[in-house]
């Protein structure tokens, strides 16, 4: 190995099919309240083998860690899409839509989340920080453009998601979750003068 690069290849694009359908399944399956599917039984969906869901995920708790994260990913991207393809307010607002979407998914798999070998705690940490920096990007935008206040406070927004998430925590809380969306947003406009 002396003088040897070892470089990094980049995933297969097969692989990358087949890691996104396992994480879709698995994801789709506890969305259906089948929090204890067998993982013989994720990959049979996923049209893959049981030696392809190993190769991905060395274990259940890897294989629930990496849902959290693709959705957690998703929002990031999302952000950054968003923020250069359209207006600072409109794209506050469609991430935060897409915020409702990241809660619903958190909600479908905690229970499994909550089983992780020591707890999510640190899988949850380090998500606060990179949802915090986005919102704050997104808000920092908007007020730039004239189109937010300034004096709010980004982590507002999610506060009032979130509590509606919780507070009606009932199927189709989503709907009431989206309204909140334009609300805030028209709440937050300058005052008229």
């Amino acid at each position: 190995m002396d003088g040897e690069k070892i470089s990094r290849r980049k995933p297969r694009s097969d692989g990358q099919r087949n890691r996104q359908r396992l994480l879709d399944v698995a994801k789709a399956a506890f969305h259906a309240g089948e929090t204890d599917i067998p993982l013989d039984e994720v990959a049979r969906r996923a049209e893959v083998g049981i030696g392809t869901l190993y190769r991905h995920f060395a274990s259940r708790d890897a294989l629930i860690e990496a849902i959290y994260r693709n959705e957690l990913d998703r929002l990031a991207v999302a952000a950054v899409d968003l923020a250069n393809t359209h207006p600072p307010v409109e794209a506050l607002r469609a991430w935060m839509l897409l915020f409702v979407d990241y809660i619903a998914a958190k909600q479908v798999i905690a229970p499994a989340l909550n089983a992780l070998v020591g707890g999510p705690s640190a899988l949850y940490a380090a998500s606060a920080d990179v949802i915090k920096a986005t919102i704050d990007a997104l808000v920092a935008r908007a007020v730039q453009s004239g189109d937010i206040r300034p004096d709010l406070d980004p982590l507002d927004f999610l506060r009032a998601l979130v509590g509606v998430s919780n507070v009606a925590a009932a199927p189709g809380w989503e709907a009431s979750a989206r309204r909140l969306v334009d609300i805030l947003i028209a709440g937050s406009r300058p005052l008229s003068r």
